[in-house]
């Protein structure tokens, strides 16, 4: 036996997914989504967009030369030429608006694939066997994963779209032109103190100053806007949560007049959720300050550049309009940043909350092959053996008594506990989901287990659905779902067999206990392992049950993990767990998703 603590940590307490890096989080999404069935489908609209852009790019610098002939028409009051150049830019126009329409459509169709591969890799990371069970018991990070796989998926699935063709768009019209915009400035000279200066392009380098003050400016005001949306989505996923909550258990709630609490909860979540918009939008108004102040200097930087190359008489007026048709497009590409970088904290404080998701995914199963742990095994038919198992939980050691224990086809054993030795604990370790301790436990090779949970499961669809599950209903004759329902005095439910419901509304708490135990009928399993079910029963139930196993299932064996004793003659052995406090306390895994600066100023009682 092992007295020292087992921590559930790589190298410390916590691991900070949050501080992971930009790089990483990209790398662990383009492997998911490099792995996804949508590959291809993602390559080829990749390269489609990029085609369209490259077509709009041409024809934005069509256009932009298309001011230079129209503009000087106008100064001319050249009619004719006028309207030449007006069916000029109809054809431009309308060009760019085919161009335009094809991209929003290849941009929203990258959206949908994208979320397809990203959403499809989640579920199936997430659905492989005893994780999504682990992940949960593994702390805060496993709280709320529909949010994870629902709402933050497809926010950044949209975002990443929409900012990834921005910013190509963006890059290509920038190199483009820059060269517009250095040939325009290239040979011109400023007359300084009665000397000529030369500056090789300098309306490129305006541009460059221009837009990289915006950007610093912009980094320097908004940089917190990453925390504070990150702070924001996991309080919208709390308060969703207990929205939720409360739906589920609205008949509890009611019952126990406990309406008033309810909401006292569900406005404390409220008001983190407003406190952390508070400071998102102070952060907002603060950037906006910063874009909204360029953005109206914009109007007449552009002006103001080419001014000394127009008052030169270097260009025309119709050059000078495509002057600064230039600078706006380079500064425009420069200032993609700013313009974009709430929507970049956004996508960035989205990008962390489903990449610390993933990665947290693929921790739990490292750290259970790093930590000591349970061995889990196949052995012979006909036996199930516990042998020196201890298992590892926050309040201790539980254990049995006796440390060696065999158990044979057709026996019946039932396991005796105190409130707090860990009997739940004890069913999910034997049924492998609680991975933590030591010790092994072999289970029959090649012999299914059934195993009924404290709290019945019933999947949705059919009531056939729901007794053979998780089964296919054809495996079984009608007669025998008739029969299953018959044995636990279900008889009335027979009729409805093939309707879908969600039963687990439709039944009550006592039914849904005898339908568990109809699937048992049915499904007449060599094994069965019960979580204190049967101290649950009324009287008529735990005697009808006891009949059917006795009757119906006489090779079947049973082990029952409860707390009292009644009906001890339906058992062949009695075992007894113990749960020691001193050893092997186990510490939950814990994520971090939000930096500190953000967790500073969370109003939680996490």
């Amino acid at each position: 036996m092992i007295d020292q603590p087992t921590e559930i940590a790589s190298n410390s307490s916590e691991i900070e997914v949050a501080h992971a890096g930009l790089l990483p989080q990209l790398t662990m999404m383009f492997r998911a989504l490099w792995a996804s069935p949508v590959r291809a489908r993602l390559i080829l609209l990749c390269g489609s967009i990029l085609f369209v852009i490259l077509l709009t790019a041409y024809g934005q610098i069509r256009l932009n030369s298309w001011n230079t002939p129209f503009y000087d028409a106008l100064s001319r009051r050249n009619f004719d030429e006028f309207l030449v150049q007006l069916g000029v830019f109809c054809v431009i126009a309308g060009a760019l608006l085919v161009l335009n329409v094809a991209q929003r459509w290849l941009t929203e169709m990258l959206k949908l694939k994208l979320r397809q591969g990203l959403v499809q890799d989640l579920v199936r990371e997430w659905m492989l066997p005893r994780r999504a069970f682990r992940l949960a018991s593994a702390g805060p990070i496993g709280v709320n994963p529909d949010q994870r796989m629902h709402e933050d998926a497809r926010h950044l699935t949209e975002l990443s779209a929409d900012l990834g063709v921005g910013l190509l768009q963006a890059s290509i019209l920038l190199v483009i032109f820059v060269q517009v915009l250095w040939a325009l400035s290239n040979n011109f000279a400023f007359h300084v103190s009665g000397q000529d200066v030369h500056i090789p392009g300098y309306m490129v380098w305006a541009a460059v100053t221009y837009a990289g003050s915006a950007s610093l400016l912009s980094y320097w005001v908004g940089r917190s806007l990453i925390d504070r949306n990150a702070d924001r989505y996991a309080r919208e996923a709390e308060l969703r949560y207990s929205l939720v909550r409360v739906n589920e258990h609205i008949d509890a709630i009611s019952l126990a007049a406990g309406e008033a609490d309810e909401a006292r909860r569900v406005q404390y979540d409220l008001a983190a959720v407003l406190e952390a918009m508070r400071r998102l939008v102070t952060g907002l108004t603060n950037l906006t300050w910063i874009t909204a102040g360029y953005g109206w200097f914009t109007l007449i930087a552009p002006i103001l550049v080419a001014a000394p190359i127009y008052f030169a008489g270097r260009i025309s007026f119709g050059g000078l309009m495509m002057a600064a048709g230039a600078f706006n497009q380079v500064q425009s590409s420069l200032r993609w940043f700013v313009d974009n970088f709430s929507t970049i904290a956004d996508w960035r404080a989205t990008l962390l909350r489903v990449a610390s998701f993933r990665r947290a995914m693929l921790l739990t199963d490292d750290l259970h092959r790093v930590e000591g742990h349970i061995t889990v095994l196949e052995g012979e038919p006909g036996k199930f053996v516990i042998d020196h198992l201890e298992i590892a939980s926050p309040s201790g050691c539980t254990m049995l008594e006796d440390t060696h224990v065999e158990l044979k086809a057709g026996e019946r054993v039932l396991i005796l506990g105190e409130s707090g030795t860990g009997k739940t604990l004890l069913f999910r370790a034997l049924a492998g989901l609680w991975p933590w301790g030591a010790g092994s436990i072999a289970r029959p090779g090649g012999e299914p287990i059934l195993y009924v949970p404290r709290v019945p499961y019933l999947p949705p669809g059919s009531l056939r659905e729901v007794l053979a599950y998780p089964q296919k209903v054809e495996s079984f004759s009608e007669r025998s779902f008739v029969n299953a329902l018959a044995r636990l005095r279900l008889k009335r439910l027979a009729p409805m067999l093939d309707l879908s419901k969600r039963w687990e509304r439709e039944l009550s708490d006592e039914e849904q206990q005898r339908l568990s135990f109809a699937r048992v009928v049915l499904q007449a399993p060599p094994w069965v392992l019960i979580d204190g079910v049967l101290d649950q029963l009324d009287e008529e139930t735990l005697v009808r049950v006891i009949e059917v196993f006795s009757k119906d299932l006489p090779q079947t064996g049973v082990i029952h993990i409860g707390r009292a004793e009644h009906r001890r003659e339906m058992y062949t052995r009695v075992l007894h767990l113990i749960n020691d406090p001193t050893i092997r306390r186990l510490a939950r895994l814990k994520i971090a998703e939000r930096p500190a600066s953000a967790r500073k100023h969370a109003v939680t009682s996490e």
